[in-house]
């Protein structure tokens, strides 16, 4: 990604491999977890989700759920350009719509809860602790 040239199915499904298997090891230690990722599409996330030892396929309510950080285009753009400009981010902003563009939300009665990612930091964390009642 950072030579601007997007992620393969075949790229990213060890890593998020291993972010199941991390998630996994963490919920059988009885350890809270936020992983921050871009699981962009429902496959991503039920190969997230599975690492509740309890995940029946199709359902999106067990020990895994998921939080979309919402913001315009705009915004995330000249967020990504800030961080890319200072070395702190991997992918350009040319990829920024390719991304967009992959993000399936919401579909075949899959609940994510979506926060305002124009708030402040604190908001944001509030909002979602209040949604997962955390």
């Amino acid at each position: 990604m950072s030579k601007g040239i997007p992620l393969s199915e075949e790229d990213r499904m060890p890593w998020l491999e291993s972010l199941r298997d991390m998630l996994r090891e963490n919920l059988e230690n009885g350890r809270k977890t936020v992983l921050g990722c871009s699981a962009l599409k429902r496959g991503y996330r039920d190969l997230l989700r599975r690492a509740d030892e309890a995940y029946k396929a199709g359902c999106t309510d067990g020990k895994v759920r998921f939080v979309c950080l919402n913001a315009p285009k705009e915004v995330i753009a000249a967020r990504l350009e800030k961080r890319a400009g200072e070395g702190q981010h991997f992918m350009p902003p040319s990829l920024l719509q390719s991304q967009l563009d992959s993000l399936e939300i919401n579909g075949d009665g899959e609940v994510i809860v979506q926060v305002d990612a124009t708030q402040s930091p604190q908001v944001i964390v509030d909002s979602i602790r209040a949604s997962m009642l955390i």
